[in-house]
């Protein structure tokens, strides 16, 4: 009798346990903006996924409970800012095949939930002399290896990860903008008003690594998109490039992709006599270019088609190629 009165109670424990987990569950899926599968639906995987419940309380369960929807903050605030163990991301923009068709902009902004004025990623027109031509240069957060944005700001809230990105906690950020003034690349952008964001977007669990919700009054800035990174995807930037200008990858695996091929980084680089921005202020970039040699696209088939609105940013440069 004894003994079956303690399996009678374990098994109740046993049940009342799996109901607690069910229950967390349900309640952390809700609050991360993510589906849950039943137990009957999916298979135990013994890999375990650490998520905030609406109680404040970290908890673990069985990732097969999870339907992971884009953009939710599958990772803890230590592990956003520890990185991915045995990466070091990487990124070489071919400036040859770039013709300023802007879908790598529009494809980042859609992402972030960003708006029309606030770019993360910029497309510029550079020319080097007054001889030579101008070519479109895009341009993103260059992830330096010795950043100055990190070094200055004084609440920890910009911070370099081991996988070599440089990103930003917005729960920390006080917007002070001293990683603004700090960055010789002019690479962030300040939320001055309240961002317009979806309402199930703006409930989602903020994350470095998702860089949303945006909030009024923080600094923002390219992020590589990590969160897409841990699901094995390039960056929307890379996969919406129509011309394949922009690769993405691993130095540590030596290979980069621009979505259509995979190469070597270091032949890449080496091949193509690639070069960092502004090297020479000691930043260390991890962004590399490829020089505009062999330009697939005459530079006017970037510029004819634009909006008046955006022609005024190259009218300059343009004219002084007459």
């Amino acid at each position: 009798m004894k003994e079956q009165e303690e399996n009678n109670g374990n098994s109740r424990r046993g049940f009342i346990r799996n109901v607690a987990i069910a229950t967390v569950a349900t309640a952390a899926c809700g609050s991360l903006s993510c589906s849950c599968k039943s137990k009957t639906d999916v298979a135990v995987t013994n890999k375990k996924v650490r998520l905030l419940s609406p109680d404040g309380e970290i908890v673990e369960i069985d990732s097969a409970y999870l339907n992971h929807d884009e953009h939710m903050a599958i990772v803890s605030k230590l592990e956003a800012r520890e990185g991915m163990a045995g990466k070091k991301f990487v990124m070489v923009v071919d400036l040859s095949r770039c013709k300023n068709a802007r879908k790598c902009v529009s494809a980042c902004q859609k992402w972030h939930y960003r708006p029309e004025e606030m770019e993360w990623l910029t497309v510029k027109l550079m020319k080097d002399s007054e001889e030579g031509a101008p070519y479109w240069f895009p341009k993103q957060c260059f992830h330096c290896d010795n950043p100055p944005c990190v070094k200055v700001c004084p609440v920890d809230a910009t911070f370099k990860r081991d996988d070599g990105l440089v990103l930003i906690d917005n729960d920390r950020c006080i917007g002070c903008k001293f990683c603004m003034a700090a960055c010789p690349y002019s690479t962030r952008v300040f939320n001055w008003e309240e961002p317009h964001q979806p309402f199930d977007i703006k409930g989602l669990v903020s994350n470095p690594e998702t860089n949303i919700p945006a909030r009024i009054g923080t600094v923002e800035k390219c992020d590589f998109c990590p969160d897409r990174s841990r699901e094995g995807l390039l960056p929307p930037c890379v996969e919406a490039c129509p011309n394949g200008v922009f690769y993405f990858g691993d130095e540590n695996e030596d290979t980069v992709s621009n979505g259509d091929e995979t190469i070597s980084f270091k032949q890449l680089i080496k091949d193509r006599a690639a070069y960092r921005f502004q090297e020479e202020l000691g930043t260390k970039p991890r962004v590399y270019y490829l020089p505009p040699k062999d330009r697939q696209f005459p530079v006017e088939r970037g510029y004819d088609d634009l909006p008046e609105k955006l022609k005024d940013r190259f009218k300059g440069i343009l004219e002084q190629k007459s």
